[in-house]
């Protein structure tokens, strides 16, 4: 594992390590099968990337609201897009678009070295800084910008995933992928998209379909 240490976020109850490991078991059941995603499931505690009244939910495999109008995605959406980004190989420097509450960073960050965050909504960034220092986790960067832009001071990345829709492929991140990089994006309009693995090669771009997923929609500039 990398970027974690042990301690302080076991949690009771309904946010017990029990319970969590009830969520990665319904996960792997529905085909999750990459052990270094399963593995990281169990060891970040989603119930500290929500609000405290949500708490007793945070197992549930369902998105949680986490305010300003988005979301904390499901968990087997968090757990196959990380599944999907790995597939090649692990990624020495993954971007992310969409820090939200910081939980699919915090998978991130227990599955390759660097992880690096933008975030256009300027009250969740230091939600996210304190909940991620909560998991001791300190191998995420986070950046409040426009996600449409990246984050060119650090590319190439060996991986990019989005955590919100855009309608098309935003070139800046094409262009901010590394040649061998693989990107995993939602992918359409607002209520239903195509989730869309995106392999950039010498010759240029490859994708295919991996699911249909609803993602919130994917905001120009910074809030």
């Amino acid at each position: 594992m990398i970027g974690r240490a042990r301690g302080g976020s076991e949690g009771v109850g309904m946010t017990s390590r029990r319970t969590r490991e009830r969520l990665v078991e319904a996960i792997a059941a529905q085909g999750v099968n990459d052990a270094r995603v399963l593995d990281a499931l169990r060891e970040v505690p989603r119930h500290l990337f929500i609000d405290e009244a949500l708490q007793s939910r945070a197992y549930d495999n369902t998105p949680l609201p986490i305010g300003h109008g988005q979301t904390i995605s499901q968990p087997w959406v968090v757990a196959r897009m990380s599944e999907l980004l790995l597939e090649p190989g692990v990624p020495e420097r993954v971007l992310e678009i969409g820090t939200g509450s910081g939980y699919q960073a915090a998978i991130l960050a227990h599955l390759v070295p660097q992880v690096y965050t933008v975030e256009r909504i300027g009250a969740l960034v230091p939600q996210a800084r304190q909940r991620l220092r909560q998991a001791r986790l300190y191998n995420v960067h986070i950046r409040h910008g426009d996600g449409y832009q990246g984050w060119p001071e650090y590319s190439p990345y060996d991986g990019i995933i989005l955590t919100a829709a855009p309608h098309s492929i935003p070139e800046p991140l094409l262009d901010q992928l590394a040649v061998g990089g693989r990107m995993v994006a939602p992918i359409g309009g607002a209520g239903y998209q195509e989730l869309l693995v995106i392999d950039k090669t010498a010759e240029g771009i490859e994708q295919h379909r991996a699911a249909g997923v609803t993602f919130v929609p994917m905001v120009h500039g910074r809030g």
